[in-house]
């Protein structure tokens, strides 16, 4: 029987649980997939192409659309992205997921002053601030990302911020700042999306970490995953034993005594990889309350140095984490796209800060 229209939410942290779906799946960049629609084949089921498949279920879906979703890696069996020529067998799985879950109530349209980078007709750089939600849920309904664009695109028509097939087509953490772009049509979307599931984005990294990286430059290599002990923090397990396949690329940038200023690139982007990439080889990232690096990691013991970590954490309120760069092609010029936003204030001053004290105490 026909459930719902894939227009309606393509293309594109606990899932929502009921209404058909309640997905626990990592997206493509540093978040996670909702489930959105989920059918299981019957024992019977005679091999059929996936786009068939959901066209028959979905109401007033075109193949086309069901294709643009497969090309954006928003069709899944048993698990795995599949291309729309996939053959449905018995009891398959088959799901339909997007980089957000369905927003509750609508978007409301509030005043927030957006750091905007670029703007054309098709899409828009923006540079997150630190502290700043993405997307509305999980108690955070008013005051993110979204709500900001709603106002900004308030005189454009052609824009709708509850349409999930334009918007946002990635995401970074609250408490991280930098570029993030967000797609005006549904044809960039699409387009963009491909190009962050292939991962052929260019996106750096600016973090100040715990300790003196050894090598200072490197590859961290770990399947990442949700941990099984604290469902908030995820965790590099054994490759072939869980999680998904995750590269970090890092060099040290300014070695600083007990912390150091690193560039991470991302070959592969898993929630919260390059977090717990760093961690993984100990050192984690300086005031990351989650994973640990909210504590005195490296120095000395004295009352004196930790009203200095002290000071430096108040300076630095957040993970100490900033998206620098970001690259993409055009999804309608085909141009190749490069943005750079500057490491904001409280980093470079946490950073000075460090810097200034390296130099008097020479460690």
């Amino acid at each position: 029987m026909a459930v719902d229209n894939i227009d309606d939410i393509m293309p594109s942290d606990d899932a929502v649980a009921g209404n058909g779906y309640d997905a626990d799946i990592e997206d493509a960049d540093g978040g996670e997939l909702y489930e959105h629609f989920r059918f299981v084949a019957d024992k019977g089921q005679q091999l059929l192409r996936v786009d068939k498949f959901l066209v028959a279920r979905l109401e007033k879906s075109s193949r086309n659309r069901v294709q643009q979703a497969a090309d954006a890696g928003c069709i899944l069996v048993n698990g795995r992205a599949v291309k729309s020529n996939y053959r449905v067998k018995p009891l398959d799985v088959v799901t339909v997921v997007m980089d957000r879950p369905r927003y509750e109530l609508e978007i409301i349209a509030e005043d927030i002053p957006l750091d905007i980078v670029y703007e054309d007709e098709h899409l828009l750089v923006v540079n997150k601030p630190a502290g700043l939600v993405v997307h509305p849920g999980h108690g955070n309904y008013h005051g993110t990302l979204v709500n900001a664009l709603a106002y900004h695109f308030k005189d454009n028509p052609e824009y709708d911020v509850n349409d999930p097939r334009m918007g946002l087509v990635h995401r970074i953490d609250k408490d991280t700042s930098g570029l993030l772009v967000v797609a005006k049509t549904p044809d960039a979307k699409t387009h963009l999306g491909r190009q962050f599931f292939n991962k052929t984005t260019k996106r750096e990294y600016v973090a100040v970490v715990w300790g003196r990286p050894e090598p200072a430059d490197g590859r961290i290599e770990g399947n990442i995953g949700r941990s099984l002990k604290d469902r908030l923090q995820m965790t590099v397990f054994p490759d072939g034993d869980y999680g998904k396949h995750a590269v970090t690329h890092y060099s040290t940038v300014e070695p600083l005594g007990y912390v150091s200023v690193v560039k991470c690139v991302l070959e592969t982007g898993r929630t919260h990889q390059i977090r717990v990439h760093m961690k993984h080889i100990g050192h984690p990232l300086f005031n990351d309350v989650r994973y640990g690096g909210d504590a005195i990691l490296r120095g000395l013991t004295t009352a004196r140095y930790r009203q200095f970590v002290a000071n430096c954490f108040d300076l630095c309120p957040r993970q100490a984490l900033h998206a620098r760069t970001l690259g993409f092609v055009h999804p309608a010029t085909g141009e190749e796209m490069f943005f750079s936003a500057p490491v904001p204030p409280d980093m470079t001053a946490l950073i000075d800060k460090w810097r200034n004290y390296n130099n008097a105490v020479d460690i």
